[in-house]
């Protein structure tokens, strides 16, 4: 069966791309008789919003959507995350880290996703003095292609190594690593298909591996245009995206359909009628490639 999902994190509030996201993984699973997941991505208590967990349920209600079974909340995982890594740890494929980010990035390289780590700790005897502080830990990942085809993107490879380098699953904070912890839910939450924005298209490499190093299966994926302002910026909460009104469900679903080119629907009162008229007309085939300017 089809398990597809939803995974916002409360670090701030629903906005139009986030709509946009819900509203493909909602039809991608809802035309193949499946079931949609909702997850909160909540681990990373600094970076969140007082009350947006909760504010994004609400919001999701307000536009229409009905989730399959309980929310699942990140926070109350840590132990599969734990064992996870204990798993990882005994086939020694990883290793704690005491680098600053300031040392070990002053030397490093800028690869597909930012700095590339040096593996200054991989090797045992040339870590830095520990100084009675806890690690970080990393994976080590092999020097060989890993790509994958995506039904919007098509192929889309990394070398691991060149690329990304040795990369964290445990912060030295003692917060989880986000690749990790998706890796681990979509495993443990049976996820099938994943159907999320191009900004991520980047860490799939990374997560295929941490698939295989767990004995996974891999899910198939499908990586949504962002969109963008006229600057060419992803619209986010870091550039400001207005908070979606839930009084304006039928204008948004309606604006955000034609950005993922489904048909026109007519005179519809109810938000769930038009997620309804969705399903019944999702092409996924139709769907664009390149970013959406939205302005």
């Amino acid at each position: 069966m089809y398990v597809g999902r939803f995974s916002p994190s409360p670090t701030g509030l629903l906005h139009i791309g986030s709509l946009l996201t819900a509203l493909a993984s909602y039809a991608d699973a809802r035309a193949h008789n499946g079931k949609w997941l909702v997850r909160m991505e909540d681990l990373d208590p600094p970076r969140e919003m007082a009350g947006a967990a909760d504010h994004i349920l609400h919001t999701l209600e307000a536009f229409g959507f009905e989730w399959d079974g309980e929310v699942a909340y990140q926070s109350r995982r840590h132990h599969l995350y734990e064992d996870a890594l204990g798993r990882l740890k005994d086939k020694g494929l990883v290793y704690p880290c005491y680098c600053s980010r300031k040392d070990w990035q002053a030397a490093a390289s800028m690869g597909a996703d930012g700095f590339v780590y040096n593996g200054r700790c991989r090797v045992a005897d040339h870590r830095p003095s520990e100084n009675g502080k806890p690690p970080a830990w990393r994976i080590r990942v092999p020097d060989r292609i890993i790509g994958f085809d995506d039904m919007l993107v098509r192929h889309y490879a990394q070398n691991l190594a060149s690329d990304i380098g040795d990369f964290v699953l445990l912060r030295a904070d003692g917060f989880w690593a986000y690749q990790l912890a998706v890796v681990v839910d979509d495993a443990e939450q049976g996820i099938t298909h994943i159907v999320r924005g191009q900004d991520l298209l980047v860490s799939t490499p990374r997560q295929i591996f941490l698939q295989y190093s767990l004995g996974f299966s891999r899910p198939g994926y499908a990586h949504l245009p962002l969109l963008v302002n006229q600057s060419g910026q992803k619209w986010s909460k870091q550039t400001l995206a207005p908070a979606l009104d839930g009084s304006q469900a039928e204008l948004l679903l309606r604006q955000v359909s034609a950005y993922l080119n489904l048909p026109p629907a007519p005179q519809i009162d109810r938000p769930r009628d038009l997620l309804d008229w969705a399903v019944l007309h999702w092409q996924i085939s139709r769907v664009p490639k390149q970013a959406i300017c939205t302005e």
